[in-house]
């Protein structure tokens, strides 16, 4: 058998088979260069030559896989008294046309075979409980979620803002922005809180100082800015199919009423959770980053902001079964969709 190099000026286009140089182990070549490959026919396997001779597997094979998702952060709690509703969770996400705050769907990711890839679902806004009065401690914003790992630009949704509350504590920025309270007295109402770019919209604002408090900022609408002693409604979230049905995730949290005056006011369409004059105060649902619905007359508290979730979509032939976390799996045409309800890890 005579074995020659040759050098090749182009590219080289093959339609059959390669017949490998055949030898009885690694000792009979001589000399090796570096990118010797040769089919060892006692053991039956293919090896290649870098300093050392080594067995090529499926796993030496790097292959690139493509995969959407959805990444929704926690939403926002609502304030206390005549208060804003929470702001929801920021959404960023590669499937359909559309994102969070009115932007375009953004690119796909490109995963590596073999890489662990972290999955971060932030829980929702802490509200101040059952406990009454419109003094700190105050709810709190939501918590980021992110996908990251090795080859990818980490994606990261900013937990939504909360509520402010009537005793001082202002609506803050996020995700979603959260809602401005309402006061009839003292100082005139706090502005609400804006949203991020790309992920949300800004809350609503009482401007009138009536007392009703504005709406929680959605990923698809801003929330209700009203002039009233009754509260708005959150902003709506936005409809994604990633999981082969079309879900609302990132409604706002609706703001409370001053006093005596009635009326439900609705969380956005996304989890967004109720306020009204009568203490129907609800919080945002889980695993959609709604925020939650802010406190009513009497120094009535808010509600708890929902937790995020994190959603991958791809190829079932690209689907290698390993992850952490429990997320849900299911699967919808050619494709598998794993839903992370909680943090964990797949590894492509």
């Amino acid at each position: 058998m005579i074995h020659e190099d040759i050098t090749l000026s182009g590219s080289l286009l093959i339609s059959g088979a390669i017949n490998l140089p055949h030898y009885a182990n690694s000792s009979s070549v001589s000399s090796p260069k570096t990118g010797s490959i040769y089919f060892d026919t006692t053991e039956k396997i293919v090896k290649f030559y870098n300093g050392e001779w080594t067995t090529i597997t499926t796993s030496s094979v790097v292959t690139t896989i493509t995969a959407d998702f959805l990444v929704v952060a926690g939403g926002g709690a609502g304030g206390n008294d005549n208060a804003g509703g929470g702001g929801a969770g920021g959404l960023r996400t590669s499937y359909g046309s559309n994102s969070g705050g009115g932007s375009s769907a953004e690119s796909s990711l490109t995963l590596t075979s073999g890489e662990t890839y972290t999955i971060t679902v932030g829980g929702g806004g802490t509200s101040q409980g059952d406990v009454g009065g419109d003094t700190a401690p105050y709810p709190t914003e939501g918590n980021d979620s992110s996908i990251s790992g090795t080859g990818i630009t980490t994606i990261t949704s900013t937990g939504g803002g909360n509520g402010g509350s009537a005793g001082g504590d202002a609506a803050t920025d996020g995700g979603c922005g959260g809602g401005g309270y309402g006061n009839t007295q003292g100082p005139a109402s706090y502005a609400a809180g804006s949203g991020t770019t790309g992920q949300g919209y800004a809350g609503g604002a009482n401007s009138s100082n009536a007392g009703g408090g504005g709406g929680g900022g959605g990923t698809n609408a801003v929330g209700s800015t009203v002039s009233s002693t009754r509260g708005g409604s959150g902003g709506a979230g936005l409809a994604v199919s990633i999981t082969g049905t079309s879900v609302n995730y990132g409604g706002g949290g609706a703001g409370g009423n001053e006093n005596s005056t009635s009326g439900l006011n609705s969380g956005g369409a996304g989890g967004g959770g109720n306020a009204g004059g009568s203490g129907d105060v609800t919080a945002g649902s889980a695993n959609t980053g709604g925020g939650g619905g802010g406190g009513t007359y009497n120094y009535q508290t808010g509600r708890a902001g929902g937790s995020g979730v994190v959603i991958l979509r791809l190829p079932t032939s690209d689907y290698s079964g390993t992850t952490t976390g429990s997320p849900t799996v299911t699967t919808d045409g050619s494709d598998t969709i794993l839903k992370f309800n909680s943090s964990g890890t797949y590894t492509a």
